[in-house]
């Protein structure tokens, strides 16, 4: 296994479906909330009244790569902009969170956490030689008031410290200043230890405790890779341990955990928030990129290509706060909601449903996804996602055009101004693949370039679909990294209302009510792949690039009691009530209403 290095968007950029993707989301929230959501566009870190906490930094954390991602000058500009007053409004003595001096011992110093990882992700985009001293003041000045006890971690500071890390490692390079390592043993010493809470991942919750937040949870899987290094500890795979226990007793069938806010257990009619799911991608990444270990790769790409889409509209003007497995409406509970801690509206698709948190961090989903297609060390290039991308770096030229998970052919056009080894990842659901003609052994291809070499190299191979076993008797299908599930028809109600959060088209809120069959069980262990054309969304609700055609039998399911808009956790009866008939399976990510986990009753 390889420890690899992040490029950065001066030389990774998205191609095909994957630059339709993330130009989708530029024209929706993402690209617009400093402009019409108050908690963006009046914030407090640009000078006005409203929220001055997490929201502003969670937007710029995805809202900067992808504006230099797609080289969109007007988005730019406005990162600049933005950029430009919190520079001016820092303290001569580095604080930088907008709060009053004596206010600074009452701030949850996760919002000041939060933006030195934008900080870092800035100059990697901008190179904007203010950051790095703005950065080091910040952090100079946070280690001064925590070593001097002014202030201490408390809340999500106390439980996010190892983000701080990012920030650390990154002036520690370019510093070796002893202080940035004292830094580093204060916050791990204030910080919560999410290791002695594996046995309580072994419950459900129906009350909040901070150790069995789902964000909290998704963020702590990175700790060890990023911290180990600097604080000279070996690197032990401890998130590996954090990782089976979660799948083992709240796993999802696209690789999340439940966590309606909270650790939910294995009922596919419990939620996941979709914080979590864009916080795991990140871990996913920085543990690959620390690792080398191609299970990370692939879990990302299961969160990313399943769970991400899933939670957003196809115009990425909406989105859910909370997504189910089995998730026959999206209707507001009328009494009490399924979920453990959220509130009954929070699986709508809206502005801010339940919380606005996910309305300003959904964003970095894609782009970091996009940073990550590929990696490199010193005298190496990995193709890590194979996802449509181009690489134009010191070493060499790369570009990438592949539809893929739709379709599993990739052509790599490659220019090498340098001598390099270049790897590319095979997955190990991949089926007789071969490159250029020849077949291919095991997990990775490495090829060997010399310094004004030209190469095209073409590969293949087969992903087979097949059925995996859920809790409960359920089947869910699988192909490659898409999973599917029966697509449920259904009409959009919207609302447009509020003053003081206006939700006024297209970001307004929708429920999503169900006009097709959904109780089903699958009669038959024949699966057929159908593929078409990409649409202009590529996770399209209506036309998938790729689906499956499976046979089903209806059966009696029912409903959860008390809610009428909700399945049973299992259904009532596996016999089947009517002919056996075909269907079209849809992506996981494409099917907004949806049945992924059924029984199998052949």
């Amino acid at each position: 296994m390889y420890k690899w290095n992040f490029f950065t968007t001066n030389e990774i950029k998205p191609q095909g479906w994957l630059k339709r993707q993330l130009h989708i989301q530029a024209s929706g929230l993402s690209g617009s909330l400093d402009k019409m959501w108050r908690d963006v566009k009046s914030s407090g870190w640009i000078g006005g009244n409203g929220e001055s906490w997490e929201r502003f930094p969670y937007w710029l954390d995805g809202y900067i790569p992808l504006a230099y991602l797609l080289d969109d000058e007007e988005m730019i500009a406005n990162v600049r902009k933005h950029m430009d007053y919190i520079f001016a409004h820092q303290r001569p003595d580095g604080w930088i969170c907008p709060c009053a001096d004596d206010k600074i011992e009452e701030y949850n110093t996760w919002a000041l956490i939060l933006f030195t990882k934008v900080l870092v992700v800035y100059y990697e985009c901008s190179r904007d030689e203010r950051a790095p001293k703005v950065l080091y003041d910040v952090l100079k000045n946070y280690y001064t008031l925590l070593e001097s006890g002014r202030i201490k971690l408390f809340i999500t500071g106390r439980n996010r410290w190892f983000e701080c890390f990012i920030a650390i490692n990154f002036m520690y390079e370019r510093t070796k200043e002893e202080w940035l390592l004292k830094l580093a043993n204060i916050l791990r010493a204030q910080g919560a230890q999410y290791l002695e809470s594996l046995e309580a991942w072994e419950h459900v919750f129906d009350t909040g405790r901070a150790d069995t937040h789902i964000v909290n949870i998704s963020q702590a899987i990175r700790c060890e890779a990023l911290t180990c290094d600097i604080l000279g500890e070996e690197y032990q795979d401890m998130a590996e341990i954090m990782y089976d226990k979660l799948y083992k007793y709240h796993g999802t069938p696209v690789g999340m955990f439940t966590g309606d806010e909270h650790l939910s257990g294995l009922s596919p009619i419990q939620g996941t928030e979709l914080c979590s799911v864009v916080e795991l991608m990140y871990s996913f990444e920085h543990l690959y990129a620390r690792t080398g270990d191609p299970k990370w790769a692939e879990r990302l790409e299961m969160v990313a290509l399943n769970a991400l889409p899933a939670g957003i509209s196809d115009d990425m003007w909406t989105h859910q706060y909370d997504q189910m497995s089995n998730q026959i409406a999206c209707i507001r509970f009328p009494d009490k909601p399924i979920f453990k801690t959220n509130c009954a509206s929070a699986h709508l698709f809206g502005l801010e449903p339940h919380y606005g948190c996910c309305t300003a961090n959904f964003n970095q989903g894609w782009p970091k996804f996009t940073l990550s297609a590929f990696m490199h060390n010193d005298e190496s290039i990995i193709n890590a996602l194979p996802v449509p991308s181009m690489l134009d770096c010191d070493t060499a030229y790369i570009k990438l055009e592949t539809e893929y998970p739709f379709k599993n052919s990739f052509k790599y056009i490659i220019e090498a101004k340098k001598d390099f080894e270049f790897y590319i990842r095979i997955p190990s659901f991949a089926k007789n693949a071969v490159a250029d003609g020849k077949a291919v052994e095991g997990d990775m291809l490495k090829i060997s370039l010399t310094a004004g070499e030209s190469r095209e190299i073409c590969l293949t191979y087969e992903a087979v679909p097949c059925f995996v076993e859920r809790p409960h008797g359920l089947n869910t299908v699988k192909c490659g990294s898409l999973i599917f599930s029966l697509p449920i028809k259904y009409e959009k109600k919207m609302y447009e209302y509020g003053e003081d959060v206006p939700r006024r088209f297209p970001y307004c809120d929708y429920e999503y009510i169900p006009i097709s069959e959904w109780n089903y069980a699958y009669s038959d262990t024949d699966l057929e792949v159908v593929r078409r054309e990409i649409d202009e969304i590529p996770f399209s609700s209506k036309r998938p690039p790729i689906m499956i055609r499976a046979k089903v039998k209806p059966i009696d399911w029912g409903y959860e009691e008390g809610y009428g808009v909700l399945c049973k956790k299992v259904p009532n009866s596996r016999e089947p009530i009517g002919d056996e008939r075909e269907v079209l399976l849809y992506p996981y990510g494409a099917a907004k209403l949806r049945m992924t986990e059924l029984p199998l009753i052949n």
